[in-house]
């Protein structure tokens, strides 16, 4: 074999080498970024075998055994689903909106379907069963249960991720939504015309092509970074002082107004003002439709959008910093990048996204039952609100009760679900609750904060008892560092019967150290 391989060569071998699939998109971010070098020229990429097989010797002891040896044997491999790629754990719906802490629908599936592993001895659900998740979150298991035959209810106490939950199980007239997307597509455009900031951004992006190419060549800059050969931090400072003295100069010709007057929400903070005038245009135009359900999903789509388009850098949007209004060295790029200065083409991007995934999931939904109700897991009368938002689904809950829990509660001390959406909360309106948050991260984990956790989690699983059979199964997953879940138990009169101990894969912060978490099966005790 040629040491100099094509791609798609390269893309063999690898697969041969490594015993598993690796496709040519594969091999090409290892160039992109700067893992393995380039060669040939005038158009063609070659890599040389030895450097793709120095990469992987170095780098490729199998996830399961790494994992294994720093947290345990009982690691349960079969639940990392690592046999799937990117684009099915976030399939059809599953992607409509960005949610902080959710699992990935094959979870769900494992336990929810009772032919997904013909290994599992046990079947917890079958079809025509209802489940519960009382912290549903952005609706993961409703909308599995929905692919599965299962009717799911979920509940939750922010009213954004309700929101989001029940958008994703509505169903749509796609005909509307693609005419109205569309009509506010032009809308947009002709209020446009009378701004500086599009013709603005096409120039800044002609300057920004032209010093990124000469600056930061890719891939050659990023492997040059990875072998020491550069020192990112002080060129990238450099060339960023460099710029800025074109951006300036961009900013002061085309009249742009960058930050707003005010400063007193999240809406006024972190966006740019010629951003924020076209995310209140866009609003008003959706408040206007007559179709309710196309109304909730291009508000969907506007909430995912206006989040794109936040002022600040690329390797941020998971937690924000401090607003960016100027040009920087983006490390995660590898070259100068710029805030957005327009939602336009988010928008168009989300539109088209958004009925693509809803089509995916109508070819695969079941004639069942999905529906997330807002309020407080604690104290919510399950039986009642059903009653209240769909009369048909309520009486069948009241006459068969409730099969099951599959949920995945808060993590103490780990995120603050009202504040990840603000921007939602600022432009919809919905009223917040926070304080009634499970666990957020601005209580903690001291002790006072375990206690409190420890007490929300149980009087939650009390409350839902109430509407469940008496032969029920309640799966909670949990990152149980402090050992809290035997008292929880102890607390809901339940006992824990099993354990599943799985690695977590794919997760998008930065921190991509081993770790895991722990599916609870729970049952009452008898």
């Amino acid at each position: 074999m040629s040491e100099l391989l094509t791609i798609k060569e390269a893309s063999q071998w690898a697969s041969e080498y490594l015993g598993k699939n690796v496709t040519p998109s594969n091999i090409s971010y290892l160039i992109q970024y700067g893992r393995i070098p380039k060669n040939g020229g005038n158009g063609s990429v070659l890599i040389n075998r030895y450097d793709l097989e120095k990469y992987y010797s170095s780098h490729f002891l199998t996830k399961e055994e790494t994992w294994k040896k720093q947290l345990g044997e009982d690691l349960n491999w079969t639940l990392s689903f690592s046999e799937y790629k990117e684009s099915e754990t976030t399939k059809h719906v599953h992607r409509l909106h960005p949610y902080k802490g959710k699992f990935i629908p094959q979870l769900v599936e494992y336990f929810l379907d009772s032919h997904v592993d013909k290994f599992k001895k046990e079947v917890f659900f079958n079809s025509g069963d209802i489940v519960l998740d009382p912290f549903c979150g952005s609706g993961t298991t409703l909308v599995q249960a929905g692919e599965l035959g299962i009717h799911a209810i979920g509940t939750d106490v922010s009213a954004f991720n309700s929101f989001i939950s029940n958008a994703k199980v509505d169903k749509y007239d796609i005909n509307d939504v693609l005419h109205t997307a569309k009509k506010i597509s032009l809308r947009l455009r002709q209020f446009q015309e009378d701004k500086n900031n599009v013709d603005f951004e096409n120039h800044l992006l002609n300057e920004l092509r032209i010093f990124n190419n000469k600056y930061f060549p890719s891939p050659e800059f990023k492997f040059k970074v990875r072998q020491k050969e550069i020192n990112e931090k002080i060129y990238g400072e450099e060339k960023e002082k460099e710029f800025l003295k074109i951006y300036e100069k961009l900013v002061k010709k085309y009249r742009i107004r960058l930050k707003q007057k005010g400063n007193d929400s999240f809406l006024d903070k972190w966006f740019l003002q010629v951003v924020r005038d076209e995310i209140d245009f866009v609003f008003q135009q959706i408040k206007s439709i007559k179709t309710v359900t196309t109304k909730k999903i291009l508000a969907l789509v506007l909430s995912r959008t206006i989040r794109s388009c936040r002022a600040t850098t690329h390797s941020d949007l998971a937690t924000l910093f401090e607003p960016v209004t100027s040009i920087y060295y983006c490390k995660k790029h590898g070259k100068i990048c710029k805030p957005l200065f327009s939602i336009l083409s988010w928008w168009e991007r989300y539109t088209k996204d958004t009925l693509k995934r809803i089509k995916l999931f109508d070819e695969l939904r079941t004639p069942t039952f999905q529906r997330c109700l807002s309020g407080d897991s604690r104290i919510i009368n399950i039986f009642n609100e059903m009653e209240k938002k769909d009369a048909e689904f309520g009486k069948l809950v009241k006459a068969h009760k409730i099969k099951g829990i599959f949920s995945s509660p808060p993590y103490v001390g780990l995120i603050n679900y009202h504040e990840q959406h603000a921007y939602a909360y600022d432009l919809f309106g919905f009223e917040r609750k926070d304080e009634s948050e499970i666990g957020p991260l601005y209580k903690g984990q001291g002790k006072a904060a375990r206690e409190s956790y420890v007490r929300g989690i149980s009087d939650v699983l009390n409350n839902c008892k109430k509407y469940l059979q008496d032969d029920y199964d309640v799966f909670l997953v949990a990152n149980d560092k402090y050992g809290l879940y035997a008292k929880i138990a102890e607390l809901s009169e339940m006992r824990i019967v099993n354990q599943y101990k799985r690695p977590v894969l794919n997760r998008v912060e930065k921190d991509r150290a081993a770790y895991s978490e722990i599916i609870f099966h729970l049952k009452g005790n008898k």
